[in-house]
């Protein structure tokens, strides 16, 4: 009951959040008047609630953690902004000099979340190169959630080490992780990799955690939604590509290269089979990444659905918002099931790459028994393989 009411705070402070940011910009888009430069450009205002802006405000990188929007001002933690540009070397400052996109510092100019180059004007200068190095949300977040899952692992390494959970029973954190490393180990590992587990059970622990950390840690309103970028997800992928490809033996590249297919087929399957080489870290990075994505994108469209209703009549904003608050809630609640399950997904996927990828090869072995009557039967006995 304490675990559903926690969750149900967040939502709600995740839709207050979204009250605040949306009265503010509604208000300063009915009576804020065009500035000079806008009428010169020909720039028109949007009036009302802009839902594609903060529902790509949440889910996209920023330089800056956003919580909510107060009347004295947004309610942010500013995060460093580090560029190199060939025409104007190393610049570095926090991302608050640029006070949420209204200000030019040091020529550069934060525009649509990427920093651009102006020039005396207040003109973009495409002639100026930026490489930008800044520690994004993003990063922080990943930094943080690689901090969180050092420590759980030191502290319960520091335990067992000690001798609590070998020869006593395992206590606090330990009960906790234990379970999950024995899951991980037991219905993972040993079933895809077989005797070969324990070279990568260190992998696949780090993977599966690494990836539910930050699941659980995007679900916080104003963090950043790390596993549902798919820069996160490619690096994944691509890690678990070389792990794949370099484990592969002589089996798994003869199968590829010469598929125990009849000659006129392997033109067909070789190209396939090479095919099928990198569409399995694609599986990997594209599921992980639109289901990360998606469950965000819903929960912010839920909420944003009481200021859209809101700007027909204020009557029925405030009629839609427990309907809305409702099915948020009940989407946050499966969001946090589906950390794990993605999670779990994206490790057990792994494991079975790998399991094709070290396969043995399979030969037909006859055995020869004796039944009644002195008559020999000869028997094929044949290994189960990994099928795709």
């Amino acid at each position: 009951m304490a675990f559903k009411s926690v969750k149900f705070l967040l939502v709600a402070a995740l839709g207050f959040s979204s009250l605040l940011y949306s009265g503010k910009t509604i208000a300063q888009e009915n009576h804020k008047e065009a500035t000079p430069s806008e009428a010169n450009h020909g720039e028109e205002k949007k009036e009302g609630f802009d839902a594609q802006e903060v529902i790509f405000g949440h889910v996209l990188n920023a330089h800056e953690f956003h919580f909510l929007d107060l009347p004295s001002g947004p309610v942010t933690i500013p995060l460093p902004v580090i560029l190199y540009s060939p025409e104007r070397g190393f610049t570095s400052f926090m991302s608050s000099k640029f006070e949420h996109g209204q200000a030019v510092y040091e020529g550069y100019k934060l525009v649509d979340g990427d920093v651009k180059a102006v020039d005396v004007s207040g003109n973009i200068d495409e002639a100026v190169t930026i490489y930008d190095l800044s520690l994004t949300r993003n990063v922080v977040q990943m930094i943080l959630a690689l901090i969180v899952l050092v420590w759980i692992m030191l502290t319960i390494a520091k335990k067992y080490k000690g001798g609590q959970g070998v020869t006593s029973a395992p206590k606090g954190m330990q009960n906790m992780i234990e379970p999950v490393f024995t899951f991980i180990r037991d219905e993972v590992a040993k079933p895809n990799l077989g005797h070969k587990y324990e070279k990568y059970f260190p992998y696949l622990l780090t993977v599966f955690f690494f990836i539910l950390i930050n699941n659980i840690l995007g679900l916080v309103p104003g963090t950043a939604n790390v596993t549902g970028n798919i820069a996160f997800t490619v690096v994944l992928g691509v890690i678990s590509f070389i792990v794949i490809t370099v484990s592969g033996n002589k089996h798994y590249w003869g199968h590829i290269v010469n598929p125990p297919v009849p000659f006129g087929i392997k033109f067909i399957m070789v190209p396939v089979e090479i095919l099928g080489i990198f569409t399995k870290p694609i599986a990997l990075i594209v599921r992980l990444f639109a289901n990360m994505l998606a469950g965000h994108i819903i929960i912010i469209c839920l909420i944003s659905l009481i200021f859209i209703f809101g700007n027909i009549s204020t009557g029925i904003g405030w009629g839609f918002s427990p309907i809305s608050i409702g099915f948020a809630t009940f989407i946050y609640l499966i969001e946090v099931l589906v950390a794990f399950i993605q999670a779990f997904i994206f490790t057990n996927l792994t494991a079975v790459f790998i399991g094709q990828a070290i396969e043995e090869t399979h030969h037909a072995d006859d055995h020869h028994h004796e039944v009644a009557g002195g008559e020999k039967v000869t028997t094929a006995h044949y290994d189960d393989a990994i099928i795709l």
